[in-house]
């Protein structure tokens, strides 16, 4: 990137009448650093010529459409892999967090998905202290450029604002999940406490009493619980979350706001901006097949399958979030 902005600038020595034009780098957006012509022209035979970012295109979620679209942002990497890279974006109303993903990771909704899949490596090259910004319709992270070739929407198209599902297809979810003939209390998570007294079996008491403030409370006990970037505490609360949402439960807005207003200092950056995106019903790919599936439009079996394969916990603990959803809305309002 030059730093010298004067491809087009007359010889205001010789004619200081003429004003100064505006050179391409300022006419493209690029900051620019007004130099002496010598100092110039001395700077650019010694220093070394600027690494052109690598133009990539992928496919973006429109959760992230107002950070891709709005004013070019510095950001910073909070991680890197082989299948995911991680930035976070300050702004005037906070940070967010937005990914670049390969093909064959989980398709999370704040996320440009690559075309490619992991094992031909586009990512490795990203160091974390690689530098990084986030606007003018595209993500820059060190020498690779993404920019939206498409668009896909995290938030799952239902038949309606309060979708009926197919009962055989929660029970084949719970089978799934808990295990046929298990009692749900078995149910466990690694990192999370087991027995009558940990936040699992609170939560499950909650739900049984139909206390939809109880399952509330118990938010403060399971956020920011667990290893990773997205705790398992943190990700049955953002599958309950966006059950709610996507089920059209009258407490959602309230149940979404509590709990992401717990996120505060409790967890990651990545984790809350995801609580922040099933706030608004906007999900993973796998969560979003299993919802197309519950109320028929999607075979069933594979995409809870997938969705219990997604990362160490993750999948489990947003399938139970989804499960706890689905029994307050049972529980809370057509139950009465």
């Amino acid at each position: 990137m030059r730093t010298v902005d004067e491809s087009t600038a007359p010889d205001t020595a010789r004619h200081p009448e003429v004003e100064p034009q505006r050179g391409r780098a300022a006419r493209a957006g690029v900051p620019t650093i007004s130099l002496p012509r010598e100092e110039a022209q001395a700077t650019a035979r010694t220093a070394r010529p600027a690494r052109a970012a690598t133009a990539v295109p992928a496919s973006a979620s429109t959760g992230i459409a107002e950070l891709l679209r709005g004013p070019v942002r510095p950001a910073r990497v909070l991680m890197t892999a082989p299948a995911a890279v991680y930035l976070l974006v300050p702004g005037e109303r906070g940070s967010d967090v937005v990914g670049v993903l390969t093909s064959d990771a989980a398709r999370l909704p704040l996320a440009c998905v690559l075309f490619r899949p992991s094992n031909g490596r586009p990512l490795v090259a990203l160091p974390s202290g690689a530098p990084a910004e986030v606007g003018g319709g595209r993500i820059v992270v060190g020498d690779l450029a993404v920019s939206a070739a498409a668009w896909w929407n995290p938030r799952p198209r239902l038949p309606s604002l309060h979708p009926a599902l197919l009962p055989e297809g929660v029970r084949q979810l719970r089978n799934t999940l808990y295990g046929e003939g298990v009692p749900h209390s078995a149910f466990c998570l690694p990192g999370l406490p087991t027995g009558p007294g940990g936040p699992l079996a609170a939560l499950r008491g909650a739900v049984r009493r139909a206390d939809l403030d109880a399952a509330l409370r118990t938010a403060t006990r399971l956020i920011g619980l667990g290893p990773g970037l997205t705790p398992a505490g943190d990700d049955v609360m953002a599958g309950t979350i966006a059950g709610l949402v996507l089920m059209g439960h009258p407490a959602a807005e309230r149940f979404a706001a509590g709990v992401y207003s717990l996120a505060a200092g409790r967890t990651t950056e990545l984790s809350r901006a995801l609580l922040r995106h099933a706030a608004c019903g906007r999900v993973s790919g796998e969560y979003a097949a299993v919802f197309h599936g519950l109320v028929g439009e999607r075979p069933l079996a594979p995409a809870i399958a997938a969705l219990l394969n997604t990362g160490s916990t993750s999948g489990r603990a947003m399938a139970l979030g989804l499960c706890t959803a689905i029994d307050l809305v049972e529980r809370t309002t057509r139950i009465r």
